[in-house]
């Protein structure tokens, strides 16, 4: 009999102390893990109106991402390929009247289109009930102007009556 309690008062004891510094080396580990890049919205306006201006004037606003869309995809521990794909997508101000002038500009013609979607951390910053119009000449215009960048595709979007612009845009820097 003594040496079934023997056990128990063990296996008690273990569980006892066991069980905290389980607990304590759990919470350590879930606190020291490094945590998946999160690429925050950015507000600031610098980069987008030196690559946007000439062709919307200073824009104002703003709620965008940046990032290099294979970094985003991969481990942090793979080895970087020779090309950056830098995605630039977001929703900006114009000035007062300014998408009126660009969707009215001669040579292009716009059409109501719905967007491709965005990323869920920007749709906050969207209007739901936006008109949105798009002209395939006028991502060709500001596309195949690109000065920083070797190769950019994307798209273009306007809110007429918001003077909103919503981007899309993809830099190839080699």
């Amino acid at each position: 009999m003594d040496r079934q309690r023997g056990r128990t008062n063990r296996r008690r004891f273990l569980l006892i102390a066991g069980l905290p510094l389980l607990a304590v080396g759990g919470g350590m580990t879930y606190l020291l893990w490094p945590e998946p890049y999160r690429n925050p919205v950015r507000t600031d306006l610098e980069p987008l109106n030196k690559r946007f201006k000439p062709y919307l004037g200073e824009l104002s606003q703003a709620h965008w991402l940046g990032y290099d869309i294979d970094e985003a995809s991969q481990d942090s521990r793979t080895i970087p390929g020779p090309d950056s794909r830098i995605r630039l997508v977001g929703v900006a101000h114009l000035p007062p009247g300014g998408a009126a002038a660009v969707v009215r500009a001669p040579g292009r013609t716009f059409a109501p289109a719905e967007p491709p979607a965005m990323p869920g951390r920007l749709t906050p910053y969207v209007p739901a009930a936006a008109a949105w119009q798009h002209s395939p000449e006028f991502d060709t215009h500001v596309n195949g102007k690109s000065s920083d960048a070797t190769s950019a595709s994307g798209e273009y979007h306007f809110d007429v009556e918001r003077d909103l612009v919503r981007f899309d845009v993809l830099y190839l820097f080699s």
